[in-house]
């Protein structure tokens, strides 16, 4: 019993200096994960002596986090902003894995001297980009929503064929006919599986009114966690199930989704946090020099050679602008997702993998620091860069069970078409009612001239039967304004 406080007073301390750090990395303008593996250096080995070396465990742990992360991926995803941007999204995650690992794999075969499966290992684990790395500095950088969303799509999908890639290498599978049979099954079955989960827990989400609030967030998260389980369990790929089922679910309307949202993002930071300082304290900086060559090298490589190449093919036929081409190469970023698939072949036990953790360690490190720094100049040069687009209403709802009834929760965001509308110009359908309006903090009972503002939060009592038409209403005013029906809008 002695020893639970001090380890809970540490692991308290870690984490309040890990989410102040979080502060200083916007500002700098770099990903969190730097500092992170930093605070995870200075408690291992090298600073304050924790001991921390078991490769399975490095492993599972970390698979964990980044079934988290994942999870809360989908679920802020918004459908929106990514669907123009899905044809090149899936087809970067899946070009840029494949020529990640043929390009890599025989640079480093012939650069390296590697044995060609150990080179090709390389190119699989770097194959991976990261969500977390990337937005970390894209947060205000005004970038389009095309771009964001074809990089979103990118980093949650592109970690399942990466991790297919390095169990297969990995394990020494042989290759023959039936291989790419394999992936497609593994890649298809994660997401029919992912989408079916989400789907049914969408359902039963909207359907059940829950005794405390609190719960519904805890019910979602379940739902994609078990989506990887089920995933897993049918020997298909649990990570792209994961993802797929947040992302059904996160654009479900479920009840109380701002709450849901927002423990997602909790969620997702904690995995973050934990994450990669549990990576930090793995890492041996007694070992990190030797591998500053191969780890600069394979970066070289994998930055200047096979993400520019892996871009121009998967956006051939989408004819992207070259700018954008530029962007997207540059916007590759590797965070902890190839540092996890690393303790892979470290846990299988591979001659040579103990170097590729080592090398992928230095890689991102230095090749974060490096890409972190230019991504905003970059789209500004390139002309990218612009005002912030106006964000998407949020409407949130809460299911009234003994009444029949929903309650929506409406925040108008700046930029609003919605700012001005008159509440009659809302025409809401028979059975939903603006019932209250919140403005600078004080509410009061709307009437039918009563002219909404942005910042508004509004409280819309709607029957069950007539919900889905009052939140297309609402969406497609605040999209195109009063005659949001005659310009086409509908708010789908």
């Amino acid at each position: 019993m002695g020893g639970l406080p001090v380890i809970l007073g540490s692991g308290a301390i870690v984490l309040l200096a890990s989410v102040l750090a979080v502060r200083f990395s916007i500002r700098l303008g770099l990903p969190s994960l730097l500092l992170y593996l930093g605070i995870g250096v200075l408690v291992g080995q090298a600073g304050l002596g924790l001991q921390f070396e078991d490769p399975t465990i490095t492993q599972s742990l970390g698979l964990a986090a980044l079934v988290m992360i994942l999870a809360e991926g989908g679920l802020s995803t918004r459908w929106s902003i990514v669907r123009p941007a899905l044809g090149p999204g899936i087809a970067l995650s899946i070009v840029a894995v494949a020529v990640t690992i043929v390009v890599t794999g025989a640079a480093l075969h012939w650069l390296l001297g590697l044995d060609l499966r150990l080179a090709l290992l390389w190119g699989a684990v770097l194959s991976s980009t990261d969500a977390a790395a990337v937005f970390s500095v894209l947060r205000s950088s005004g970038i389009g929503r095309r771009l964001s969303g074809i990089l979103e799509l990118e980093s949650g999908f592109n970690d399942a064929p990466a991790f297919i890639a390095v169990v297969l290498l990995a394990t020494g599978a042989t290759v023959n006919w039936g291989l790419p049979l394999l992936v497609v099954y593994e890649l298809v079955a994660g997401a029919l599986i992912g989408f079916g989960l989400g789907w049914l827990g969408a359902q039963g989400l909207r359907r059940v009114a829950l005794p405390a609030t609190g719960l519904y967030p805890l019910a979602a998260v379940a739902v994609c966690v078990g989506a990887y389980a089920a995933g897993q369990l049918a020997h298909a790929s649990g990570l792209l199930a994961t993802y797929i089922a947040g992302v059904v679910l996160g654009n479900s309307r479920l009840p109380h989704r701002a709450d849901t949202l927002s423990f997602a993002e909790g969620i997702g930071w904690i995995a973050q946090i934990g994450l990669f300082v549990m990576l930090g304290v793995f890492a041996s900086p007694d070992r990190l020099p030797h591998a500053l060559v191969p780890g600069l090298l394979a970066g070289v490589v994998v930055l200047l050679v096979a993400r520019p190449i892996s871009v121009v093919l998967s956006t051939v036929p989408f004819r992207l602008p070259w700018r954008e081409q530029i962007f997207l190469s540059w916007a590759g970023l590797r965070g902890a997702v190839p540092i996890v698939l690393a303790t892979i072949p470290l846990a299988e036990g591979l001659p040579g993998a103990q170097r590729l953790v080592d090398a992928v360690f230095v890689l991102v490190i230095v090749f974060t620091l490096v890409q972190g720094a230019l991504l905003g100049p970059l789209a500004r040069w390139l002309g990218l860069a612009g005002a912030a687009e106006p964000e998407e209403i949020e409407v949130d709802a809460a299911p009234l069970d003994e009444l029949g009834a929903v309650l929506l929760q409406v925040r108008i965001q700046r930029g609003s078409r919605l700012h001005g509308v008159y509440i009659a110009e809302l025409r809401l359908p028979s059975g939903a009612v603006v019932s209250l309006v919140v403005r600078n903090g004080k509410g009061f009972t709307p009437v039918r001239i009563t002219r909404l503002q942005e910042r508004d939060e509004l409280l819309v009592v709607t029957t069950e039967s007539a919900r889905n038409a009052a939140e297309r209403r609402i969406r497609a005013v605040d999209r195109a304004g009063p005659l949001a029906k005659w310009k086409g809008e509908l708010g789908d």
